[in-house]
């Protein structure tokens, strides 16, 4: 793989309206079937840049850049406000591109956010997910068996 490039985007530190739209294209893509409609992506995006600055919002946005600043990966993290009985942070998306699957991008950006956050992680990984592997080697393990209800 070439040299990547690992950028921190915080409600302090944000990306412009080009590089916000390429983040959350690229999600949309590379998230695949494991995905949300890009109008999701970019309301979590928004919330962890807190773009509407409100109080409570917040969180991180990881994207890994190659040669050209090809987009590789990125990460979206929101602030969840709590602690203790509920993680800080939750992790909402993260995505590598299809052809860097493998390679430990995935991984970096993980180790990348966990040295980032000040605080717990919690993350929602369908069973059928390669990721969940991944998320297992870190040290992230399953507590509960989620149950939603929607009206």
């Amino acid at each position: 793989m070439t040299e990547v490039t690992i950028h921190t985007y915080t409600p302090n530190l944000r990306p412009s309206s080009d590089q916000f739209e390429q983040i959350s294209t690229f999600l949309f893509k590379a998230l695949e079937s494991y995905g949300d409609p890009l109008e999701d992506i970019q309301k979590a995006m928004t919330y962890a840049l807190n773009l509407q600055d409100q109080p409570g919002q917040g969180g991180l946005v990881l994207t890994a850049l190659g040669e050209g600043d090809t987009m590789l990966g990125a990460v979206v993290i929101n602030e969840t406000g709590m602690s203790g009985y509920i993680p800080e942070y939750i992790l909402v998306y993260i995505a590598v591109a299809p052809d860097t699957r493998g390679m430990g991008l995935g991984k970096r950006l993980m180790e990348t956010a966990l040295h980032t956050v000040q605080g717990g992680i919690a993350l929602h990984v369908e069973p059928d997910n390669p990721a969940r592997r991944l998320y297992e080697k870190l040290g992230f393990t399953n507590k509960y068996l989620e149950m939603r209800f929607q009206p």
